[in-house]
């Protein structure tokens, strides 16, 4: 598991919590914790004390995407699962994956969502893509337009390690997780679950409740993160693109404005 955090006061039972769930799995684990730019002393004791809790310790505030890559670089396990600091696992959401990623070879195994609320009741949210085997870059094309609900959760993937390290997270201050679900589930043919396996909190403090400050990148967000998977699905997968078979002129292919010709020769370099 990779977990970044900020260690926000609001945020830190949330954190507990997750850790709370984590020690429910009934298969062996371990976290990553990334701590992005706050003091590490504010961890909580039950995840300092907890050895199969490490902690990657960022000397200045980098932002999510960023320091859930730098963490990436201190897995150690052969599977991974990005995780959000503020929400749950559902009880056997690892092993039930894990089953099914030995029993089939697949690169990523994954499975529906449910909200969490205040009060402790639960939503589940059936993301658009089917249950059932898709082929590498299959999960895009349930993604109809970049405005439309994402086709996976991304925290909901547990993937082969080094299919997420070929599919990190996007470069982005937001929807960053989108890049990488799209990555890996683009990379690699895997398994939708029809069961709940991850619980996404609903409070006040989360990034998707902070109104116009969320929405005024969210679009941009999803554009970036569509056309990766559209570019994607296009190379790894080039009969579903024409774009595989196009002769482009050579003005087409310069990078930067074109160089003037040398009027003569002895004209200066």
């Amino acid at each position: 598991m990779v977990i970044a955090t900020q260690l926000r006061e609001d945020r830190l039972g949330y954190l507990d919590a997750m850790h709370a769930s984590l020690r429910r799995q009934n298969v062996p684990w371990e976290a990553v914790i990334a701590i992005d730019g706050a003091d590490p002393a504010r961890l909580p004791a039950s995840l300092a004390e907890d050895p199969r809790v490490r902690t990657l310790a960022l000397p200045r505030p980098v932002g999510a995407a960023c320091a859930r890559n730098l963490a990436l670089n201190e897995v150690r396990t052969p599977l991974m699962n990005w995780a959000d600091d503020d929400d749950e696992l559902t009880e056997d959401s690892l092993s039930t994956r894990l089953t099914e990623l030995k029993n089939t070879g697949v690169g990523w195994v994954a499975g529906y969502s449910e909200d969490l609320h205040p009060d402790g009741s639960t939503t589940l949210w059936r993301c658009p893509t089917p249950p059932g085997r898709h082929e590498a870059g299959d999960v895009w094309t349930y993604w109809k337009s970049p405005s439309d609900t994402i086709p996976i959760g991304p925290t909901t993937i547990l993937a082969r390690t080094d299919l997420v390290r070929a599919a990190p997270m996007g470069g982005l201050v937001q929807g960053e997780d989108y890049v990488s679900a799209l990555g890996i589930t683009g990379l690699a043919p895997g398994i939708l679950l029809p069961r709940p396996v991850y619980r996404y909190r609903k409070h006040p403090g989360q990034m998707t409740a902070q109104g116009a400050a969320y929405q005024a990148l969210e679009a941009k967000a999803r554009i970036h993160a569509w056309n990766f998977g559209r570019s994607l699905r296009a190379l790894v997968t080039p009969r579903h693109s024409q774009a595989a078979h196009v002769s482009w002129p050579a003005a087409d292919l310069l990078i930067g404005p074109a160089l003037e010709p040398r009027a003569r020769s002895g004209a200066p370099l």
